[in-house]
């Protein structure tokens, strides 16, 4: 293989944090865990951590339950965010089964102490965990209510150092509207965090976006059905947006 060859198949990044929605994980149904799809996914990450990269991921828990939602339907809000956590807890249990039975060794790091299904979140043992090579599934988002998960795996990012944020969709990348609803829709290669914000185009929470931009942090919008897979979209292979700087 030649060098230029080389480069190529090399990833773009060494430490990434992958940041999936909890609708991700339901694959065909309307609620829940579709295992096969959970499979699916965690054989895509095994695929990246093959190439080296050392990888956390966070989980939204919309499959099971919404905080938002609960609260629009009359529930207190911080009492639904907390059952928004604990939904984003199950799913880091099931994600963190798929992964050890393909033989990839992770740990369920949680916001939320609950010492007998999964480690509390201490920076420098997450650190560790990344560096012996294990996937490290941050769950309960902040720990706190009124946070979204895309500001955790922002927050997240930021503390365990890594080089990029890469978020999985259901569309491959970031367009100027919806293109399940306009077929001439416009995707951006590239767009700065301000154009994200300034167009509200819902990449991630506005929160999530500042904070991204205030570390520099850039974010890889891409489609979990690409036929590339997430280890291709490492490479540069395939579409998909980056956010960053202008």
């Amino acid at each position: 293989m030649d060098d230029v060859s080389r480069k190529k198949s090399e990833p773009t990044y060494r430490r990434v944090l992958i940041k999936i929605s909890g609708e991700a994980l339901m694959g065909s149904q309307g609620f829940g865990l579709h295992p096969p799809t959970v499979e699916r996914i965690a054989g895509q990450i095994k695929n990246v951590t093959a190439m080296g990269v050392e990888v956390c991921m966070v989980i939204g828990g919309g499959n099971i339950f919404r905080g938002l939602q609960g609260s629009a339907q009359g529930m207190e809000r911080t009492t639904a965010d907390y059952m928004g956590m604990l939904a984003t807890v199950m799913n880091a249990l099931a994600m963190q089964g798929a992964l050890e039975s393909i033989g990839v060794f992770t740990r369920v790091v949680s916001a939320i102490p609950m010492d007998q299904v999964c480690e509390p979140y201490i920076r420098r043992r997450a650190v560790r965990h990344l560096e012996k090579k294990r996937v490290v599934i941050f769950a309960a988002g902040t720990g706190n209510p009124y946070f979204t998960t895309d500001t955790a795996a922002t927050l997240r990012a930021s503390e365990m150092s890594c080089e990029a944020i890469f978020k999985g969709t259901q569309v491959d990348g970031v367009y100027d509207s919806d293109p399940k609803q306009n077929p001439d829709a416009k995707r951006f290669e590239r767009i700065s965090y301000d154009e994200v914000l300034m167009r509200n185009l819902k990449v991630m929470d506005a929160s999530a976006i500042a904070l991204a931009r205030d570390n520099k942090l850039p974010i890889v919008v891409f489609s979990l059905a690409t036929e590339a897979g997430l280890a291709g979209v490492l490479r540069g292979e395939g579409q998909f947006t980056t956010v960053g700087q202008s």
